[in-house]
């Protein structure tokens, strides 16, 4: 990482993995240094305010990542070297910066004792991984393209990774159906029917979508089970974490379907992924389950139906 690179504070919630995971899965695989920010006193005031230090436009809710740009040249794109532990290297110096902003002229925040440098703030969790892929080389083996090639690659990643998301979204939704502000004894009934279309209907039909992916990948005289190329990319990295929370959250529902042997490329890069991984996964920066997107209730659970 260079001095005129920029610098990457993820603004989350405490705790629980959440949608920031996905971000962090992204800066841990490319072995780029990042600080994570879970501040629960300051975290409100990143959301729904254009006041310093974000500026415009406003963010909607965390994720929020936070890009500090250095007053040294500031367009260098680090790719990460695959050294997972120099996260701390950074992180006081971000962390310091980001504690120092100043409101700019231009929406952006600045600090005082950091030459030139500014904050710019990105929310909603595809649009930073679509920031973020290009810049930590997650975007696979690019080499040989056209510029329109580049562009559809890139775009074809995103959808991959949207499509995964989508499936976050969902598991979400079996545990909180009815709405967010309530709790998920008030929505229990609601729950249950709705667990029981996911598990049966929904899952099923994205998992089949990602194995035919991994197949016609594979067919592509690829080895290891990827979903384009290779090499990871943010949307194996997408998809390894969806997996991983439905083992968590439905491992009734998930046993059943590795065991039956339909989505074997689909586990296979779960595993693959995981071992990459490892590391961080052992680390205590791997936050564990329990309140947030992937909850378990052993009620909404049970194998696939025939």
């Amino acid at each position: 990482m260079t001095s005129s690179s920029p610098r990457y504070v993820l603004h989350y919630w405490p705790e629980i993995p959440g949608r920031g995971e996905f971000v962090r899965l992204a800066f841990e695989a490319a072995g780029h240094p990042y600080t994570d920010d879970t501040d629960i006193k300051s975290l409100p005031s990143f959301s729904m305010s254009t006041a310093a230090p974000v500026g415009h436009p406003p963010h909607f809710a965390p994720p929020i990542l936070e890009v500090i740009q250095s007053s040294q040249g500031g367009h260098g794109d680090d790719v990460g070297d695959g050294n997972g532990d120099d996260n701390q290297t950074t992180a006081a110096a971000a962390a310091a910066s980001a504690a120092k902003r100043r409101k700019a002229d231009d929406g952006s925040a600045a600090t005082p004792d950091d030459g030139a440098a500014a904050s710019h703030f990105i929310s909603q969790t595809p649009a930073i991984l679509a920031f973020l892929a290009p810049r930590l080389g997650l975007l696979g083996d690019l080499d040989g393209l056209s510029d329109l090639e580049r562009d559809i690659r890139r775009a074809q990643i995103h959808q991959l990774t949207l499509t995964a998301l989508d499936v976050s979204n969902e598991a979400h939704e079996t545990h909180h159906p009815v709405a967010v502000d309530l709790y998920y004894e008030d929505q229990k009934q609601e729950a249950k029917r709705r667990s029981d279309k996911f598990r049966n209907l929904r899952v099923p039909k994205f998992l089949k979508c990602f194995q035919l992916t991994l197949d016609a990948n594979r067919s592509q005289g690829q080895g290891q089970p990827r979903l384009v190329g290779d090499k990871t990319t943010v949307a194996d990295l997408t998809l390894f974490q969806v997996v991983d929370g439905l083992k968590f959250a439905f491992p009734r529902l998930m046993a059943s379907l590795e065991s039956g042997g339909e989505y074997a490329l689909v586990f296979g890069l779960h595993a693959a992924v995981a071992k990459e991984l490892e590391g961080y996964l052992q680390s205590e920066r791997r936050r564990p389950y329990s309140s947030g997107v992937f909850r378990h209730y052993p009620e909404l659970d049970g194998e696939v139906e025939a």
